[in-house]
């Protein structure tokens, strides 16, 4: 494993302080006292968010939710995957795709030898829509600065997109993701590549779109190996 220098360590450090900064004035804060630690590590910048959204009541998913799931795995990873929104078995564990459809996406990982525990994985909402009905606007609007905060400490090189919800959010475009995948889309400093939703594929299982999420993955490996060992 290479051992970062004191330089990159500096600039990690700051990158995960803006990045906190950010986060807390998407709170509503005008002021932080003199106090505390605000030079995090990547784990300690994530932590810290995940305490400050604790009871978040910014959007009307709080009131049928039972946890806020915020997002879990490497916090430095090169690769981030983010669905839509927690399902029933996340909302129960707190804990981002742990149900069929996040066994599908472990399986969809390694099929492209990416361990899970390689990567950062969460949803463009961390509350449960009632029914796991899709995010409303002002729900996937309420959610944004959280997301935006989570990508900016990890910095991921790369985006696996899972479905139109998560798409259309990221890319702030209403194509059908159909016409956006297959492609790499930049994404501030890293690149996007756009996929099904693992739970289209379980209720979809034709070899048309295991062939379409093949070549995607695919291609999210290609991408993966030449930009991480920048």
């Amino acid at each position: 494993m290479t051992t970062a220098t004191p330089r990159e360590m500096l600039t990690e450090a700051l990158g995960a302080l803006g990045a906190t900064l950010r986060h807390h004035r998407d709170l509503g804060f005008t002021a932080l006292p003199l106090a505390g630690e605000y030079l995090l590590s990547p784990a300690e910048a994530l932590r810290a968010q995940e305490r400050a959204l604790a009871g978040c009541r910014r959007c009307k998913l709080c009131e049928g939710r039972t946890t806020i799931v915020f997002g879990a795995g490497n916090p430095r990873a090169d690769l981030v995957c983010i669905g839509e929104g927690p399902g029933a078995d996340e909302d129960a564990q707190g804990l981002p795709f742990v149900g069929r459809a996040g066994q599908l996406l472990t399986k969809m990982l390694a099929s492209v030898d990416i361990p899970r525990d390689e990567a950062y994985i969460s949803n463009t909402v961390k509350c449960r829509p009632p029914g796991n009905r899709n995010p409303e606007a002002d729900e996937l609007a309420a959610c944004a600065p959280f997301l935006a905060a989570q990508l900016a400490v990890i910095q991921p090189k790369v985006i696996l997109s899972l479905g139109s919800v998560a798409t259309q959010a990221l890319l702030g475009t209403r194509e059908a993701i159909g016409k956006l995948r297959g492609k790499v889309h930049p994404y501030g400093s890293a690149v996007l590549i756009p996929t099904f939703h693992p739970a289209f594929l379980l209720r979809n299982p034709g070899p048309e779109y295991r062939r379409m999420a093949w070549e995607d993955l695919k291609l999210a490996k290609r991408e993966y190996d030449r930009r991480r060992t920048k």
